[in-house]
């Protein structure tokens, strides 16, 4: 997708403090937004960059039937929509680690960004963005216990929503 094989990226540990400061927000109230990225992918020597984050959301949060432009919705997790440029991923997780969970699962809104795409609008290339940001995903939802993959498929499946 970026058209290179050589990448700069951040420091380790973006799993381990991506999933720590999401237990630590959902302890909140009010619950804070995304911080810092999961991952941040760039080749070297360009300014192209892809950012992986994940935060709480709440419902009024989700684009339902809202279609940005450029961005297609598709039935993964709770709500999922991709394009050129972004990609979203909402899940529900219920684990025992987070307490309260079992009354008030955990919403947690993955987000791709492609920052200065030259991509075109394909379905290869959402469903590429898709797969990137759901495999972030199951990696989150796995490290934090959420029971059944937070209702994720183990391989992304895509079924673009109609409507």
């Amino acid at each position: 997708m970026l058209d290179t094989e050589r990448f700069d990226h951040e420091p380790g540990g973006g799993l381990a403090r991506s999933t720590a400061e999401l237990a630590e927000d959902y302890g909140k109230v009010p619950r804070r937004t995304p911080r810092r990225a999961l991952c941040r992918i760039s080749p070297s020597g360009n300014s192209d960059e892809i950012n992986i984050r994940f935060g709480l959301y709440r419902d009024d949060d989700l684009l339902g039937d809202v279609r940005p432009r450029g961005i297609h919705p598709y039935r993964m997790g709770v709500e999922a929509h991709s394009g050129p440029e972004k990609a979203y991923l909402f899940v529900r997780c219920t684990s025992p680690r987070l307490e309260g969970s079992d009354k008030r699962p955990v919403r947690i809104r993955g987000t791709l960004t492609f920052l200065r795409s030259k991509l075109p609008d394909t379905v290869p290339v959402r469903e590429a963005h898709l797969t990137i940001l759901h495999s972030a995903t199951l990696a989150v939802v796995r490290k934090l216990g959420c029971e059944g993959d937070a209702g994720l498929d183990a391989a992304p499946v895509f079924r673009p929503r109609g409507g």
